[in-house]
């Protein structure tokens, strides 16, 4: 169980450091829409990672909340829900882990915390997407009796709230759900 495992919401001063710790320790495509021109972090990607942030949950009218993931006091990423016009009451969920932090359960942690948001918020169900070949989301959306569907490149699953909420009841297997402010 991963106590040190926080989401903070994300506000202007929590941005720059999420910049920083995309930069450091992800790939661009890893973290925002693709962006022209040559690979890596160009001072063009860096203002739209900005830019994307600011148009989707720092804006006047949000469309999504994005809260920073930290582990002790080192921003280590990004989580997001987004509230899907086309499906009522449901909520997708959005994650990236920077490379060095993956595969110690922050990753477990995060969703509980996103599952413990979603039902607060008032949503019934939660939308995940990811590839075939990310084995750690494979095996949460497995322990919360959810039936992954393969289309091509692409893996999505619905989780029941109320269902994933009493099989997490103090499961250490996700870890602490504290969203802290």
């Amino acid at each position: 169980m991963r106590s040190d495992v926080t989401l903070r919401p994300l506000d202007e001063d929590r941005l720059l450091g999420l910049l920083d710790a995309a930069v450091a320790d992800a790939d661009p495509h890893e973290v925002m829409p693709p962006v022209a021109g040559p690979g890596g972090w160009t001072a063009e990607r860096r203002a739209a990672f900005l830019r994307f942030h600011h148009t989707r949950s720092l804006s006047a009218e949000p469309v999504e909340t994005t809260y920073v993931i930290v582990v002790g006091e080192t921003v280590v990423g990004a989580a997001r829900l987004c509230p899907m016009a086309d499906a009522r009451h449901a909520v997708e969920a959005g994650v990236w882990i920077g490379r060095s932090h993956r595969g110690g359960g922050v990753g477990g942690a995060v969703f509980r915390h996103l599952l413990a948001r979603a039902r607060a918020d008032g949503f019934a169900a939660l939308f995940v997407s990811t590839k075939p070949d990310n084995t750690a989301v494979h095996r949460l959306l497995a322990t919360l009796g959810t039936t992954p569907v393969r289309d091509g490149d692409t893996v999505t699953a619905w989780v029941d709230l109320a269902a994933a909420g009493q099989r997490t009841r103090g499961a250490a297997a996700f870890g602490d759900a504290r969203t802290d402010s």
